[in-house]
């Protein structure tokens, strides 16, 4: 299973000035769970996260985020958390939520970590199919995590390294390297 972006949209590090858009598609994603823009801000901001979006590339148009996730770990710790992961809902199905996950384990990866854990709504059976490919397993369940809606949580872990490497190995290609388009 390769993750490959289709024509027409790039994958980058997010940056602080991508906060609206990122708020923008996050209250559309979890219209009854968003997270507040103080919250995403700080995310944006701190050391420990790794945040990347989808964009497109259209020419003559301004390039618009249509997809992004993140991850935390602090220095030296070999465990992360998939903090978010969200894709417009005219994407999905194209396999961008496949590349951002892709991408973020591959920095997961880069940092030495072992061990990565995510929350998903267990009413989100999409995003639990998407895990359970890339090789995470549910090992427990939070009672009413989401309000306020009181929907459990899966909490899902897996092993990174070399004999338990979850889902494809590679994505669109080493970001945060000379691929990587950084705009400043």
């Amino acid at each position: 299973m390769t993750a490959v972006l289709p024509d027409g949209l790039r994958l980058r590090r997010a940056h602080p000035q991508d906060l609206d858009d990122v708020m923008w598609l996050e209250h559309v994603s979890f219209p009854t769970d968003a997270w507040s823009a103080s919250q995403m801000s700080g995310e944006l901001h701190s050391p420990h996260g790794y945040y990347v979006v989808v964009e497109t590339t259209g020419e003559g148009a301004a390039p618009t985020v249509v997809g992004y996730a993140g991850l935390s770990s602090l220095p030296g710790n070999p465990v992360a958390d998939v903090q978010t992961i969200a894709v417009a809902a005219d994407q999905r199905g194209k396999g961008l939520g496949r590349v951002l996950f892709t991408e973020l384990l591959d920095e997961a990866r880069r940092r030495g970590v072992h061990e990565v854990f995510l929350e998903v709504r267990a009413d989100n059976p999409v995003a639990q199919t998407m895990y359970t490919g890339f090789g995470f397993e549910h090992i427990a369940t939070r009672p009413r995590y989401y309000q306020p809606d009181g929907v459990d949580a899966w909490v899902m872990r897996a092993e990174l390294g070399a004999d338990a490497e979850p889902g494809p190995r590679r994505g669109p290609g080493p970001i945060g390297q000379e691929a990587l388009d950084d705009r400043g």
